[in-house]
């Protein structure tokens, strides 16, 4: 389910449209002004990670190079609840 973000070109209201499945018809107009001058923006992407076990309340994300047989690999351990 996507979110799309627009930004009115009357008002310059910045919006979200929820699409629930590609078939679904979405009246595309700003729900300020009622204007169709729309463009579409590129959202910015937000994200709060919790506490991870043992590495403190700031622990960020850790990194592990290896050699692979591709070349060389990457693992990005993310703190935070695990799975």
């Amino acid at each position: 389910m996507p979110i799309f973000e627009f930004r009115c070109g009357e008002c310059n209201e910045c919006f979200e449209i929820l699409v629930m499945n590609r078939d679904e018809e979405v009246d595309l107009k700003c729900p300020q002004c009622a204007s169709v001058e729309l463009e579409r923006i590129i959202s910015k992407s937000c994200y709060a990670m919790g506490e991870s076990g043992g590495k403190g309340k700031n622990a960020g994300p850790s990194v592990q190079n290896r050699s692979c047989s591709g070349g060389s690999c990457t693992t990005w351990e993310l703190p935070g609840h695990a799975r």
